[in-house]
């Protein structure tokens, strides 16, 4: 499965501003609330607003960077603290989701890095209402292994998520919502690796990634 760069970063970008689009909405409408209100007490709603709306915007434009972009420095290894602060401020202000980490290595290569926080990403949009993710890696003989696992009342993946993952879908079919999962089966694919998913029939989801690095 081939994707022209230009094609994916369009792709990409559409899934990036639809995030973004809420919580920066929300700045712009406590903005307005806040320009014609003079009651002290809505005046500070309003500023409790705009406190919440900065915060969420940041944590994900810092997941975003880390996830998608070039952060983590020059060096091949990324200190493994900062995907966990990254994902802890990703799904901070949803109180639904718990988050268990699992991960003792101190530092991992950029590539496993991507992949995990990719799908992080994936596996907290299909808890729908709420639940538990884990989040699991190692480096064993040259080889990095990551597991995510979601557990809630409802889970709902995508087809077409699932089968970009597995390396299934044709160029034609990809959209903004499958950008991720593009991103985590190519970096895995680049790395020697593959993603696994779990049947849908269970009654949990989990994600496999080895990579050769």
């Amino acid at each position: 499965m081939t994707v022209d760069a230009v094609e994916f970063a369009s792709l990409l970008c559409s899934r990036l501003c639809h995030d973004l689009l809420s919580p920066v909405g929300a700045l712009n409408n406590g903005i307005e609330l806040l320009a014609d209100e003079t009651d002290p007490q809505m005046r500070q709603q309003c500023l409790d607003l705009l406190s919440d709306s900065a915060r969420t915007t940041a944590n994900k434009l810092k997941f975003f960077r880390l996830a998608f972009g070039a952060a983590g420095g020059f060096d091949d290894q990324v200190d493994a603290r900062e995907a966990q602060i990254a994902i802890e401020g990703l799904f901070s202000t949803n109180k639904r989701i718990e988050l268990g980490w699992m991960v003792a290595e101190p530092t991992l290569s950029k590539a496993a890095i991507k992949v995990l926080l990719n799908l992080v990403m994936i596996a907290g949009d299909t808890l729908v209402r709420g639940g538990r993710l884990d989040v699991g890696a190692e480096v064993h003989l040259g080889r990095t292994e990551i597991a995510v696992r979601a557990t809630g009342d409802r889970l709902i993946l995508d087809d077409t998520i699932r089968a970009t993952l597995s390396g299934n879908t044709a160029p034609a079919d990809l959209a903004p919502r499958v950008a991720a999962a593009w991103m985590a089966h190519s970096i895995a694919q680049q790395a020697g690796g593959n993603i696994q998913v779990s049947e849908p029939d269970q009654p949990f989801l989990l994600f496999g990634a080895t990579l050769g690095v």
